[in-house]
């Protein structure tokens, strides 16, 4: 019987011992996560192979191979924070676990009439224009310009949602009627968001993989698991 294979493996990975993957900790055999949007998978086979040589012309007389070696390439369409972890070593952390909220950058433009900056400064609404709890993290503008930074405003801290920059010292010309400004800042969450931290010292872990696909059969077309 012969067979043919041309179907994407879908794999999981189970622990190979007790292992903690961001927060959660995963028993001997538990599986961690499952890949079933993988876009391509093979398997390729390597060993290494040593030779006795000798006589007229150093000829190979025998050889030895070892140092087999299986790999198994698999690309996933997707991604998940978990399965980056898993590649990375990186630390997780969910929102959800973060007292008084995770921290997460953002940046938002709108039209902001500075008729008066010189006396009040720049005044943007944050929380009022996104919605969201605003970060007390430094915030950074700009005027824009055609798409362009054409001038960088002092950076400010906001307060209670909001936020007044001024103009910079050595800052030419007037400012006058309606600007676009691009703010860039941090607003607080509580749900939705995963913090990914890659360290130096940390790596991949070991797992044990298992992969199933669909095999077809040359004499009579059928597919079997």
């Amino acid at each position: 019987m012969k067979f043919g294979v041309r179907e994407i493996c879908d794999v999981v990975l189970r622990a190979k011992g007790t292992v903690k993957v961001g927060e959660a900790t995963f028993s001997n055999d538990e599986p961690v996560i499952y890949f079933d949007s993988a876009k391509t998978s093979t398997v390729e086979g390597s060993a290494t192979t040593v030779y006795a040589t000798g006589g007229r012309g150093n000829n190979k007389l025998l050889a030895w191979e070892g140092e087999k070696a299986v790999t198994f390439t698999m690309e996933d369409a997707l991604l998940s924070p978990l399965g980056f972890s898993i590649l990375s070593g990186a630390g997780l952390v969910d929102a959800t676990q973060v007292n008084g909220g995770m921290k997460v950058h953002t940046t938002l433009t709108t039209v902001v009439d500075v008729t008066n900056v010189s006396s009040s400064g720049i005044v943007v609404d944050l929380a009022t224009l996104t919605g969201k709890t605003i970060a007390e993290e430094k915030a950074y503008a700009f005027i824009m310009k055609d798409g362009q930074i054409v001038e960088r405003l002092e950076p400010a801290t906001p307060s209670s949602g909001s936020v007044t920059f001024t103009r910079k010292r050595k800052a030419a010309g007037q400012l006058t009627g309606p600007q676009t400004v691009m703010v860039d800042f941090y607003v607080s969450v509580s749900t939705g968001a995963v913090e990914m931290t890659i360290e130096p010292d940390k790596f991949g872990g070991f797992y044990y993989l298992e992969a199933s696909t669909l095999f077809r059969r040359q004499d009579n077309g059928q597919d079997m698991a």
